[in-house]
């Protein structure tokens, strides 16, 4: 009898040890699922305090350049929205010309020392951007062979006056967007003359120089 009871104890020996195995398995995944659990949580906070203080930073240099352009702000001829400087095309340009009229020259007059001194505490760089609406360009206007060339030529004027009044010469560049980007309904001559426009917009500059991607 004793040598059944010492056999059963030997059989039940190998269970207690694979039950042991078994529960030391689950216990290193649980760890290993915990684990990763918490890494993941703590990227996640992470990406949120970064979000957060971006946003907080873009809020602050939004606030600053309202602060630097208060003046040609408070004239009614610019607009500023999130961040980026309007101005109507009609205030600058007559229709189909990239020559500035006296008030166009005299509102970037306005903006440029504002901005020159907005610069000088910033790592950005402005882009001055034409648009234009979609109706093609007189027949009889030979100057521009299309809505691209003339929203090109106008941000380019405008560039060169904003450099002409004090803005660094390094610290300026001029884009084009033809029609591509109607802020209103071309379906009528309202909503045409809205898009006809320039804005200007301050951009992060990298350490080497380049301009980066605005966000």
């Amino acid at each position: 009898m004793n040598e059944e009871i010492d056999g059963g104890a030997e059989h039940a020996a190998p269970i207690w040890a694979a039950f042991a195995d078994l529960m030391s398995v689950l216990l290193g995944a649980f760890v290993l699922i915990l684990v990763g659990v918490i890494g993941v949580q703590l990227q996640l906070e992470n990406k949120l305090d970064e979000e957060v203080k971006h946003r907080q930073e873009e809020t602050q240099r939004r606030k600053t350049l309202e602060q630097a352009l208060a003046g040609p702000l408070a004239s009614g001829r610019v607009t500023l929205v999130n961040g980026r400087i309007g101005i109507s095309g009609s205030v600058l340009f007559a229709l189909n010309s990239d020559q500035l009229q006296p008030q166009g020259r005299d509102v970037l007059k306005s903006l440029a020392a504002p901005l020159s001194t907005y610069l000088r505490a910033h790592e950005e760089i402005l882009m001055v951007s034409g648009f234009a609406d979609d109706q093609q360009v007189h027949e009889g206007n030979r100057r521009f062979a299309d809505n691209w060339e003339l929203s090109a030529k106008r941000a380019l004027t405008v560039m060169r006056a904003l450099i002409d009044a004090g803005v660094p010469s390094s610290s300026v560049f001029a884009a084009a967007f033809g029609s591509e980007q109607p802020v209103s309904s071309n379906a009528d001559e309202s909503g045409r003359a809205k898009n006809r426009r320039v804005e200007i917009s301050a951009v992060p500059r990298s350490s080497d120089g380049a301009v980066k991607a605005h966000e």
